[in-house]
């Protein structure tokens, strides 16, 4: 998610023991692991509104795709595949 190593995350908490102390460091943990849940739900929940308040057709609704790009990448490939299902209409050789 964060696309962080291993190296980063022991460079993290040696700098979190020094500015706030090893005894304050597990309450901040926990602090900031309830942030982060309440962060995931809210994002949920948005999520879930949005498709309800979207209606059919937007069921497999992903936060990705709300990315302008893609979501324009979608609806035009759309479009384009119901052009496609058109037959050309064909040409009457008489008339020409």
């Amino acid at each position: 998610m964060f696309n962080l190593g291993g190296g980063e995350i022991v460079g993290l908490a040696i700098l979190g023991l020094i500015l706030m102390g090893p005894d304050r460091m597990p309450s901040v943990a926990a602090d900031a692991a309830r942030y982060l849940n309440k962060m995931k739900k809210f994002a949920q929940n948005a999520t879930n509104e949005l498709k309800e308040n979207l209606g059919p057709g937007y069921e497999d609704l992903q936060v990705s795709d709300l990315n302008p790009k893609k979501f324009i990448k979608k609806t035009i490939g759309d479009a384009m595949e119901q052009v496609e299902e058109k037959p050309a209409p064909k040409i009457d050789p008489d008339l020409l």
